[in-house]
């Protein structure tokens, strides 16, 4: 008698769990709006679920083909070939699917929460590599010492949080700008009016400037939120005047330097100066203090902003500033949705220790990098959307807002003061009783009642 396999059964399981998202959101038809399909043989989307398979069953595209199991039906040259192509645009097929998703998500939320889209980035490791295409010498900002400096790219990436989930929609792996940080060049001769080219040419730009071409394209695909939020990397006033010029409101962890001055009371002071200046909040307070200032940039041109000074959790003597340019949030709220930014670390991370990014796959071209941090964060999307439905009572979606609406309309006294109706016309039809002893009784039970709800049902009868 022959038995199942255990890891043959769970890999079935992840199969109908990764096929039943593919279907609920259509993905199919977004493979074409990138380019990503082809005229004969294999389709890409079967390929592209391959990818996003492998992690899930512990091994590698080389493991499987050495022990015989790779059964696809295509050699490991048909997966290089698609990741290797200059005409797939991988970024937006990332938010092409992750904007369905975030619409979905946000109809769970109430209106009033504040959702959020956080931007950072984290080093894209290639220790070992040297002619990776515009592999560089990158500036780690979490490290210190001789280790700040690292060899791979930068990873910036744009994701939507509502402090519950964390969808991945667009990512640019940067290089340097300088060609004397990089160990390669990007290769030559592509056309000009392919994909490969132009991300090839953002990698070498400046990462305010991709930042705002992300935002700018999250705008486009309709992403239902308002605020952006970011660490110190990004937050200069220059920056964040030019994200407000996108539609986005902002709010930014400020660093503290002497480099950067605000307008306070029409003088131009360091944030040192206007934590100095101005008296602070006793006791436990949230905050320490609240400043409104405006942000200036080298055209003298001026935007209002909040500046809020927070008490520092390592060090209780320090403080932290925050910068919202959205004068209607109060301070409680700003300090609640920079506490959101946090959501895309755990993203980061889970994305390292478990679905293999910069692990899995060690090619030298740009464009099969691009392609393979897609399958990354698109598994980080199927994983995340199968926690919110299995673990999150939110997930039952209409149906909990239907039921709730529904409860809604009918209040605890309309309810007492139906049944009372009811009683009335049910002891008119069994007992000989007259109006007066009716009421009588119903009088008698009102009165036995606690004076809310007694309240309640007078004033709706008098209404009737």
């Amino acid at each position: 008698m022959t038995t199942i396999p255990e890891n043959y059964i769970h890999e079935q399981a992840v199969n109908k769990s990764i096929a039943a998202f593919f279907k609920e959101y259509g993905i199919g038809k977004h493979f074409k709006k990138v380019n990503a399909y082809k005229s004969k043989g294999i389709p890409a989307i079967r390929i592209f679920i391959y990818m996003i398979q492998l992690v899930f069953t512990k091994k590698s595209m080389y493991m499987n083909i050495l022990n015989g199991t790779h059964n696809e039906g295509f050699s490991k040259d048909v997966v290089y070939r698609l990741m290797n192509a200059t005409y797939i645009n991988w970024t937006m097929l990332l938010l092409y699917i992750s904007s369905m998703v975030v619409k979905r998500l946000d109809g769970l939320t109430d209106e009033k929460r504040l959702n959020a889209l956080v931007i950072d980035d984290t080093i894209y490791e290639r220790k070992r590599s040297k002619k990776v295409e515009l592999l560089a010498n990158v500036h780690d900002h979490a490290a210190k010492g001789k280790d700040k400096y690292k060899r791979g790219f930068r990873l910036l990436t744009l994701a939507w949080t509502d402090g519950t989930t964390t969808i991945p929609l667009h990512y640019r792996h940067l290089s340097s700008s300088e060609p004397k940080n990089r160990y390669a060049e990007a290769r030559t001769g592509m056309d000009k009016r392919t994909i490969g080219y132009k991300i090839r040419q953002q990698a070498q730009t400046k990462a305010t400037d991709i930042l705002l071409a992300m935002l700018k394209q999250a705008k486009k695909a309709n992403i239902p939120v308002k605020h952006v939020v970011f660490d110190t990397w990004f937050a200069y006033p220059s920056t964040m005047m030019n994200i407000k010029e996108t539609g986005y409101e902002t709010i930014g962890r400020l660093k503290d330097t002497t480099k950067i001055m605000y307008l306070v009371d029409g003088k131009k002071q360091t944030l040192k100066q206007i934590y100095a200046a101005h008296k602070k909040r006793r006791g436990r307070a949230k905050y320490l203090l609240s400043v409104e200032a405006k942000l200036y940039n080298d055209k003298d041109e001026t935007l209002p902003a909040r500046i809020v000074f927070v008490r520092d959790r390592n060090n209780r003597k320090k403080w932290i500033a925050f910068a919202c340019i959205d004068m209607a949030l109060s301070e409680e709220e700003i300090i609640k949705l920079y506490g959101k930014r946090w959501d895309i670390e755990v993203f980061f991370k889970i994305c390292k220790s478990y679905l293999n990014l910069s692990r899995e796959f060690y090619g030298m071209s740009y464009d099969a990098m691009t392609a393979h941090t897609a399958v990354v964060m698109m598994r980080y999307v199927i994983l995340a959307v199968h926690k919110r439905q299995n673990e999150d009572p939110r997930s039952l979606g209409e149906l909990f807002f239907l039921m709730y609406d529904e409860v809604a309309d009918m209040k605890f006294a309309d309810v007492l003061a139906l049944m009372l109706d009811m009683l009335h016309k049910a002891l008119d039809g069994c007992f000989s009783l007259t109006d007066e002893q009716i009421n009588m009784i119903n009088d008698r039970f009102l009165t036995n009642l606690s004076g809310y709800f007694n309240d309640l049902l007078v004033r709706n009868k008098s209404c009737a």
